[in-house]
């Protein structure tokens, strides 16, 4: 075999390549849009925005709303004050009801945020129970462990 040969084949051969990634990244592409525009699942957003260290009861305003068309949920909490281990309350209250996360943006700051999917037959009073229950245990744990 020349060099000649050699280099040829090479070349050929990364050509092709070059022309499997093209077409995987185009059905990725295909398959995300569909995703976004069909999603298997009903779609659970959480925005939960903090701002000082926990040491009393949350204050706190949620809102739920139910999304049309999937079944899914909008989920905004807003609190005066972060606590630890909120984020974990949450998901284990979305846990207990069917909702599996997709996506979650936290922020050490002052914010997380959590797309979820599942419980197609949950009530938004319930979804909405079972956020206030998870801000009210992580509070409680917090200032528990405050007076320690």
């Amino acid at each position: 075999l020349s060099n000649t040969s050699i280099i040829m084949d090479a070349s050929a051969y990364i050509k092709e390549l070059k022309q499997k990634v093209v077409r995987l990244n185009q059905e990725i592409a295909c398959a995300q849009d569909a995703l976004r525009h069909n999603p298997p699942y009903p779609t659970v957003s959480l925005r939960i925005y903090s701002m000082a260290p926990c040491h009393a009861i949350l204050p706190c305003h949620v809102t739920v709303e139910t999304l049309g068309g999937h079944g899914g949920f909008l989920i905004n909490v807003l609190s005066d004050k972060s606590c630890p281990g909120l984020l974990v309350s949450v998901l284990e209250a979305f846990d207990e009801l069917g909702l599996s996360v997709l996506q979650a943006t936290a922020s050490c700051a002052d914010s997380f945020r959590l797309e979820a999917v599942g419980g197609e037959n949950v009530d938004e009073h319930v979804v909405k129970q079972a956020v206030l229950q998870a801000i009210r245990s992580c509070s409680e744990s917090g200032s528990e462990q405050d007076e320690e």
